[in-house]
């Protein structure tokens, strides 16, 4: 009883550390970045365009332009091609099939982001700039890598999603004279909806937070984007390529910087959490 005992406070430190942890971190960028928020004003932190360091001036809209863009070009290239592998591996493909090509499809989320970044750079913007037009590193550019980068996350969440679902709702379905393609979509889909759902809110966290493939494909730019084809700044590129040299009011906004993409990240988990919440119930009540 002692050791058991011994190990279950063992392992809730543990857990508390990696509690403490997080909290820690909050507590350090947030004391770091909220003051310089504070002191530049709401508005002109985040409704601003211009940010030049060297006149202490630091408006990040173009920022938060260029990632909400990148973001959703990933998701509507990425969500696509997930949902249809997984709907393509649960309910189309054989078994023995999907139970090679699932661990194949989420080993690509091994994949180091710098080796994304770097297969995007010597393919996909020759191709772009050639093809489509503009400097080749662009929107377009960051939201093809992003889409292939999600890809892993959303599909397996997605299989889990439909594969939750139970049995007897598609029994029931094809008994009634549904086709496999009709009790897919309108009956599969929409009891899963909740996981899947989920599933595209975790992916918008990971391509949101994505550093350096995007460093390397997007260009960089300080201008709020016209076209797919035009170059963009991220809020993790600014940060990680400015940080090793900012000192003093630079170094904070960059911490504010970070503030702001802490708080989008969150709010994104604390919805998939939401929605993943209401999953399980809607099952329970069922």
């Amino acid at each position: 009883m002692k050791q058991d005992k011994l190990i279950k406070a063992i392992l809730m430190a543990v857990a508390l550390s990696a509690i403490g942890g997080l909290g820690l971190i909050t507590l350090f960028i947030f004391k770091e970045g909220l003051p310089i928020i504070l002191q530049i004003g709401v508005a002109d932190f985040f409704c601003s365009t211009d940010w030049s360091p060297g006149e202490q001036r630091f408006g990040i809209l173009s920022m938060i332009v260029g990632s909400v863009a990148v973001t959703l070009g990933a998701m509507a290239i990425g969500v696509v091609f997930s949902l249809g592998l997984a709907i393509v591996l649960t309910q189309f493909c054989p078994p023995k099939v999907a139970g090679v090509l699932k661990p194949l499809i989420e080993l690509l989320a091994g994949i180091p982001s710098v080796v994304y970044g770097f297969i995007g750079m010597v393919t996909i913007i020759p191709l772009i700039r050639e093809y489509v037009g503009g400097p080749g590193f662009s929107v377009l550019a960051a939201s093809i890598v992003l889409g292939i980068m999600v890809l892993p996350t959303v599909t397996s969440i997605s299989i889990d999603a439909l594969n939750a679902v139970p049995r007897s709702f598609w029994e029931g379905s094809v008994a009634l004279g549904a086709t496999r393609w009709q009790t897919t979509h309108m009956l599969l889909l929409k009891a899963a909806r909740s996981g899947i759902l989920a599933a595209i809110i975790l992916g918008m966290g990971r391509a949101i937070g994505e550093t350096m493939a995007v460093i390397m494909v997007t260009g960089n730019s300080l201008e709020i984007p016209r076209a797919i084809t035009d170059p963009v700044r991220t809020l993790t590129s600014n940060i990680a390529l400015e940080m090793n040299y900012a000192t003093g009011q630079h170094r904070k906004a960059l911490f504010a910087t970070g503030v702001t993409l802490f708080i989008i990240i969150m709010a994104l988990n604390t919805l998939a959490m939401a929605v993943s919440r209401r999953r399980v119930a809607g099952g329970g009540n069922r």
